[in-house]
């Protein structure tokens, strides 16, 4: 088996997928193409790839659908390739576990800087799991990092999608820090914020509408006029022992 490391193109567009492969390719990966689910599985049991990059739209069962059912059994990085700009399928593919989207037309360049980036961020994540912290504790709230679940004061599980649980987490890891929105991108999922993209306040909003005592006034993640949010509360931090 080749040493290289594999790339799965989901695309049903056989001129991209061939643009694609090639310059992937000539940057030094190898790649297997699909042009629709259909053999999505077999790939990955028989030959799983490093990543998958993934059409939202595509012939039959749709990217999310696809996205979704790899995640229910392969921990492998997904980047989400869209023609739409609607931050709702941007966010429906970050709840569903992909770690970046990229938006058509894209230059392959920036496409490979994305792989590259990701890549890079979850061999970081797997070496450092066993040194990361366990939870955090905030206003009697408790995010477990390691289970990726949330529990309120009195104990009761907060249902959080894998898109709140990042956003929260970074929060958490930066108390008291004015973050603008591109820094919250940056850190919550490793890449920068679109032009005209609003995801990162429709995430913070829907984190607010669990956590805060009053929803219409949050006094936990607060808005600084033309600079972002803040985190107001101390976190006590639980390492592992």
């Amino acid at each position: 088996m080749s040493t290289l490391t594999h790339i799965l193109l989901v695309e049903d567009d056989p001129a991209i997928g061939s643009l694609v492969c090639s310059f992937l390719e000539r940057s030094g990966f190898r790649t297997t193409h699909l042009p629709h689910g259909k053999g999505v599985e077999r790939v990955l049991t028989d030959d799983p790839p490093h990543l998958v990059l993934l059409d939202l739209l595509l012939p039959g069962e749709g990217g999310l659908s696809i996205a979704r059912q790899i995640r229910m059994s392969h921990p492998t990085p997904i980047i989400m390739l869209t023609a739409m700009s609607e931050e709702r399928d941007r966010i429906s593919g970050l709840d569903l576990g992909a770690d970046d989207y990229v938006t058509k037309p894209f230059s392959t360049r920036e496409l490979v800087s994305r792989i590259r980036a990701v890549l890079r961020r979850t061999e970081s994540a797997a070496n450092g799991r066993k040194l990361a912290p366990v939870s955090y504790s905030f206003a009697g709230w408790e995010l477990d990092a390691k289970a990726r679940e949330l529990f309120d004061p009195v104990g009761v599980r907060v249902e959080l999608t894998s898109a709140e649980f990042e956003l929260l987490r970074t929060f958490c890891k930066h108390p008291g820090e004015v973050l603008s929105r591109d820094a919250l991108m940056k850190l919550a999922q490793g890449r920068r914020v679109e032009p005209y993209d609003r995801s990162v306040d429709t995430l913070v909003s829907r984190i607010r509408s669990k956590i805060e005592p009053e929803e219409a006034s949050p006094s936990l993640i607060k808005t600084v006029r033309h600079s972002g949010y803040v985190f107001t509360v101390s976190v006590i931090v639980t390492e592992q022992s």
